[in-house]
């Protein structure tokens, strides 16, 4: 993984345009990092190995942070150009903040718009959910959620509503799905 790694930081920092990546590019990057890091734990840190560990850790962490900031710095320049990013050169993960970033670029080239032709629009924030619709995939006590309320416990397959905060940790924990409601 360290060379694919090395390779695409590479191939990003050399051209103009965004370069192509796996899908599961990240997905990858995260479990060779934990994988680094569950093996420097078991080592003791005077071995050239947990040393040569250490310094593998620094550099795909020096790597995948430069890769990332060229990646979201050519995004965004050619999203506030009007540009349009090739699908397929994105990640899974790129595609999504991507359709985030879109939104944005748009607001901001209509505001200076309209300034330009002596007016100011008024600008809106969209407010997000408090709450989200999860499906629960494992069993997982009750919890007190951030708006200080009980909520559970919940056995697989059950529906329920939770604030926000509490919703995205459990997604991110792999303890439930978010449920789109039509």
């Amino acid at each position: 993984m360290y060379d694919e790694l090395y390779e695409a930081w590479k191939k990003e920092k050399e051209n103009v345009e965004i370069q192509g990546l796996p899908k599961n590019f990240y997905a990858k990057i995260a479990d060779y990092v934990k994988k680094i890091r569950e093996e420097r734990r078991m080592l003791d840190e005077k071995t050239t190995k947990a040393k040569l560990l250490k310094r593998e850790f620094k550099n795909v962490n020096n790597m995948a942070k430069e890769l990332f900031q060229l990646r979201y710095k050519k995004l965004r320049e050619k999203s506030l150009a009007g540009e349009t990013v090739p699908r397929e050169v994105l990640t899974e993960e790129e595609e999504k903040l991507h359709g985030e970033i879109l939104p944005l670029a748009e607001a901001y080239q209509t505001f200076l718009k309209d300034i330009l032709h002596g007016r100011l629009s008024h600008i809106e924030k969209e407010e997000k959910p408090k709450k989200i619709l999860l499906r629960f995939v494992q069993e997982i006590p009750a919890i007190v959620g951030s708006d200080m309320k009980t909520y559970g416990p919940f056995e697989p397959e059950d529906i329920a509503t939770l604030p926000s905060e509490n919703a995205r940790i459990l997604i991110k924990q792999g303890v439930a799905v978010e449920v789109e409601a039509k």
